[in-house]
Formats: C-alpha cells, sequence, structure tokens
C-alpha cells in the first residue's frame, strides 16, 4: 500500500512541477519537444569509442536544470530503477571486445604503486574497447533519459500531445498515449482501494494468499473500467472528442524561435567538432 501511495504522490509531484509558473515551462511545448527528439539523435548518433564527445552532450541537461530550478537529486532518486536497467546493457562489452583501443594516463607514484608500464615517460593504463563501448552505451542511456525527464517535469501530458499533434502525429497515437497518463492514476488508486480492503479483512496477514489473487485482479478490472468509463464520460462532457479544441492554440514566441535554434546549433556544433578537446588543448598551449 506505502507503494502505491508513493507512486501516486511521485505521479501529482511531476504533474506540479510541469504546471509550474517557470521560465522553462512557459517555452512552446513544441520547441521543447524538437530539442529533446534532436537531442536524443544526436546523443545515439555517437560512435561507440567516442566517450568524450558523448560526454560532451550533458551540457544540455546540466543547463537545463538550472535554468528550470529542477532538482538533480530528485531526479535521480525518481529514476532510479530506470538507470540501472539502462547501464546494465552493455555490461557484457568488456568481454567480447578486449582489444586495447586508447590509454589513460595517471600520476607517476600511482602508476608505480600499481606496476603499470611505462609509456612515453608516463604510465598509462590500457583501455580495451569493450570498456569504452559499456561506458558509452551507460552515458547515451544517463542522458537520454534525463532528457525525457526534463521534458516531463518542465512541459505538461496536454501541452506534450498537443506539440505531437502540431507534428501531425496520428490522433489515435495522441490520444492513446494521453488516456494511458490519466487511466494510471486511476487504476493505482483502484488498486489501493482494494488492497486496502483486502487487508483489513485480513489483519495480521502478509501479503495476499495465491488462491485470492483471481478474484482480486477480476474486481481490480471490474471497478477500474467503471472508474475509466466516468472519466471519459467527463472529459467527453467538457469538449473533448480526440482532438484538441481550436481555442488552445499555443502562441510561438520569438524568444522559443531562438532558444530552439542556439539549442539546435550547439547539439550540431558538439557533435560535429570535438569540444571538449579544443578547449583542453587551449588551456594545455596557454599553461
Amino acid at each position: 500500500m506505502n507503494k502505491i501511495n508513493s507512486a501516486l504522490h511521485e505521479m501529482e509531484h511531476v504533474s506540479q512541477m510541469a504546471e509550474q509558473n517557470q521560465w522553462m515551462n512557459r517555452i512552446h511545448p513544441l520547441v521543447k519537444f524538437l530539442l529533446t527528439l534532436m537531442y536524443m539523435i544526436m546523443v545515439v548518433s555517437f560512435d561507440k569509442y567516442h566517450l568524450a564527445g558523448i560526454c560532451s552532450m550533458a551540457v544540455y541537461p546540466l543547463m537545463i536544470f538550472l535554468l528550470g530550478d529542477i532538482s538533480f537529486g530528485e531526479a535521480l532518486h525518481r529514476l532510479r530503477i530506470v538507470l540501472p536497467v539502462v547501464c546494465i546493457v552493455g555490461i557484457f562489452n568488456p568481454f567480447f571486445d578486449r582489444e586495447i583501443v586508447t590509454y589513460l594516463g595517471v600520476p607517476a607514484f600511482l602508476g608505480e604503486l600499481l606496476h603499470l608500464t611505462p609509456k612515453d615517460a608516463g604510465y598509462v593504463i590500457g583501455i580495451s574497447g569493450g570498456v569504452l563501448s559499456m561506458l558509452s552505451l551507460m552515458v547515451k542511456g544517463i542522458l537520454t533519459v534525463l532528457a525525457s525527464y526534463l521534458l516531463i517535469v518542465t512541459t505538461t501530458i496536454d501541452k506534450i500531445c498537443y506539440a505531437m499533434r502540431m507534428l501531425h502525429i496520428p490522433r489515435a497515437i495522441v490520444t492513446q498515449i494521453m488516456l494511458i497518463y490519466r487511466y494510471v492514476t486511476v487504476l493505482l488508486r483502484e488498486t489501493g482501494r482494494v488492497i486496502q480492503a483486502y487487508e483489513l479483512r485480513s489483519p495480521g496477514q502478509k501479503g495476499i494468499r495465491i488462491d485470492a489473487w483471481g478474484s482480486l485482479v477480476g474486481m481490480l478490472l471490474l471497478r477500474s473500467m467503471d472508474r475509466a468509463d466516468d472519466v471519459y464520460a467527463s472529459m467527453c462532457l467538457r469538449g473533448f472528442h480526440g482532438e484538441f479544441p481550436a481555442g488552445a492554440k499555443i502562441r510561438m514566441r520569438g524568444s522559443d524561435l531562438v532558444f530552439l535554434a542556439v539549442w539546435a546549433a550547439l547539439f550540431v556544433l558538439f557533435r560535429i567538432f570535438p569540444v571538449f578537446q579544443i578547449v583542453g588543448q587551449i588551456f594545455v598551449s596557454w599553461g
């Protein structure tokens, strides 16, 4: 029961964050939706060994966290289940690709302590292609998940669906996404009521008996369908017929276009040029 209440609380908190009157929340939803898609495509398009270039793309989520006054700690807490799954994707790469593709320099005293082989008057650790590709996949997954999270906490589901319809995504798909989001909370609330009723009738019992699973699932299905019908009827009474009304149009401002153009240009810049390496070489030459 506590887990269900916690899930409901998290969803309500995310919805409240999306409805805030922050600067990031006021940006046109189509701009944020396009930037998120473009960002994901750019991140995924990097070569599996180009870890430095992938890490440079972290500039976008970090800036959005700062501009939107979004807590990075809360983001990690909410994504605590998704991020480990994303990181496991390439965990076996080091076992299949063992060829050394690059070297990592370490201080001399640490090299002597670890008995490393000296190379070019220094000490280095050989990094295999499997380790590099594993780290690249992990960073790609983390960045794309964070970008999706930032879109959700700065844009309501209605505005996201509005942006999808502006891109002429089929109405059936958009409606399904919106209704699933609405009905998830209905399902969670009905699940909480059913479990609470069972616990009140079975005091001191841990969990639910196996022989009661079928009846509880059937009860939950019927109650959820009834509540879903009520929700859909109320939506229809408020003028919803599978499409956004004409009066719901959101005006595109000049600042929104500037925001889109600047970040799109930065994405292309970081994708084509090794910006971090160039900056590092400049600092080294000045030093």
